[in-house]
């Protein structure tokens, strides 16, 4: 049965972030989100998965080489492709998740809202640990981004043959400007580990006031090429990461692909919490 494997210190996954950082992440979210950026929602979105991933391979105070993590941006730095990493680990390919936890750029101070427990609501403040910096600039050379997440997943792949296959996020606002990317999206798909084919997701940031569209089972629905371009170049949701969508109140059919159209900022934090989720940790 494929996406079956045990993910374990000996056994672990990998994770590859595919970050649009063109010009046009500076521009807001549609759908009513005033003044949030695409780029600085992005960057929080990331740090926050990154924490996550590090809380849940904690334990007895030690942080569990259970996955490893790659993060691209595609745009800015002069246009090209590299890594997002900031702090000490910028400019890896990779990363393992205890060198993510053990080397945050920096902390920054948070406003949670948390219980006072007398029924009522308080502010606290929280350090919250960045890794990755909003940007916004230049082109979007996605296939160039594309063929860059093929090499880190082929070189994993070497290394972890048996492995859970990786999983490749990739989050963008709008069309290549360096070709069609649909050859470079079924060429990570075509990857595989004896458990699987490598799974690619993909969700499109919304710039204008457009209903979302979540991860769909066929392409009618989908209103141009584009979207159906990134539509085909999408996995089908394996069945396990349906079951996490469904504890997370989607409905997704069998056929149902990994891709989000004009995500709001809910769908992309959504997008990101189904998508880091195998549900076979150890």
């Amino acid at each position: 049965m494929p996406y079956s494997a045990e993910i374990s210190r000996s056994n672990p996954t990998c994770f590859v972030f595919v970050l649009d950082q063109s010009g046009s992440m500076g521009d807001v979210f549609g759908g009513g989100e005033a003044s949030l950026r695409k780029a600085d929602f992005l960057a929080d979105v990331a740090n926050r998965t990154l924490h996550d991933l590090v809380i849940r391979c904690t334990q007895s105070d030690e942080i569990r080489d259970y996955f490893s993590v790659s993060i691209l941006g595609y745009g800015s730095g002069g246009g090209g492709v590299s890594s997002a990493f900031v702090g000490q680990l910028a400019g890896r390919d990779s990363a393992k998740i205890s060198e993510v936890g053990d080397s945050p750029a920096r902390l920054e101070d948070r406003i949670k809202k948390v219980s006072d427990g007398a029924g009522g609501i308080v502010d606290q403040t929280v350090r919250f640990p960045i890794w990755i910096d909003p940007r916004a600039e230049h082109d979007t050379p996605m296939c160039a981004a594309l063929k860059q997440a093929k090499q880190i997943v082929e070189q994993w792949l070497r290394e972890h043959p048996n492995g859970y296959p990786p999983v490749v996020l990739h989050i963008t606002d709008g069309e290549s400007t360096d070709g069609d990317p649909t050859t470079d999206g079924r060429a990570i798909t075509g990857l595989r580990s004896s458990d699987g084919n490598v799974l690619l997701f993909n969700c499109h940031l919304s710039s204008q006031r457009a209903p979302t569209i979540e991860y769909p089972a066929e392409a009618s629905s989908l209103p141009n090429d584009f979207a159906k371009t990134l539509f085909q170049m999408s996995s089908v949701v394996p069945t396990q990461t349906r079951k996490t969508a469904t504890g997370l109140g989607m409905n997704l059919l069998e056929a149902s692909r990994g891709f989000v159209f004009n995500a709001d900022a809910a769908s992309l934090v959504q997008f990101f919490d189904i998508g880091t989720r195998p549900a076979n940790l150890r």
